[in-house]
C-alpha cells in the first residue's frame, strides 16, 4: 500500500493546476499572433512610402532607385527580415501559398515569356493589390492582380518565414 505522502504532492498539484485554469481569463487564452505578423506589416508599410521612387536595374535603395527585387529584398531588410537579393533566390526561399491564402507582406512572381522562369516580383498589400518596380523609365507603383497583363503573366505567390 502506498504512503498517504506519495499521494497527497500530485494531488495538490493537480488541484494547483486545475484552480488556475478556473481563473477568470485563464481558461481562454488566446493563442499569439504569428511572430512575423508585425514585420509583415512593417513590410507593407516601408514598400507604401517608397511609391514614386524611379526604376533603376540593379537599384536597392530609395538613393539609387529599385529595380523589383531591390524593393524587395530593401523592404524586407527594413523590417528586420532576412531575404536573398534577386527575383529568382527571392522564389526559391518562399514558402508556396495559393492566391485565396495571400496575406500583406507575401511575395506575388510574375514571368513574361511563357516556358520562362521568375522573372518579375511584387508585395502583396491585400484585396487584390501589389507593389513593385516595373520597369525602366517607370516608378515604384500599385498593381492589381485582376488586371490583364499581370493576370496573364503570373506565376506563383509565396511566404518569407
Amino acid at each position: 500500500m502506498l504512503s498517504s505522502r506519495f499521494l497527497t504532492r500530485p494531488l495538490l498539484l493537480l488541484g494547483l493546476l486545475l484552480g488556475l485554469t478556473a481563473l477568470p481569463g485563464c481558461s481562454t487564452l488566446r493563442a499569439p499572433a504569428p511572430a512575423d505578423a508585425a514585420e509583415k506589416l512593417m513590410v507593407v508599410k516601408t514598400a507604401r512610402q517608397l511609391l514614386g521612387i524611379p526604376f533603376r536595374y540593379g537599384g536597392s535603395t530609395p538613393k539609387s532607385g529599385f529595380d523589383c527585387s531591390g524593393l524587395v529584398y530593401y523592404s524586407y531588410r527594413q523590417a528586420g527580415l532576412s531575404i536573398p537579393r534577386t527575383s529568382k533566390q527571392q522564389y526559391h526561399q518562399a514558402r508556396p501559398v495559393s492566391r485565396r491564402h495571400l496575406r500583406p507582406g507575401d511575395l506575388i512572381f510574375f514571368r513574361h515569356n511563357y516556358g520562362g522562369f521568375v522573372s518579375h516580383v511584387g508585395i502583396y498589400l491585400g484585396k487584390g493589390e501589389f507593389i513593385h518596380a516595373p520597369s525602366s523609365g517607370k516608378k515604384v507603383t500599385i498593381g492589381h492582380l485582376n488586371s490583364p497583363y499581370w493576370e496573364r503573366h503570373f506565376y506563383s505567390a509565396g511566404r518569407i518565414d
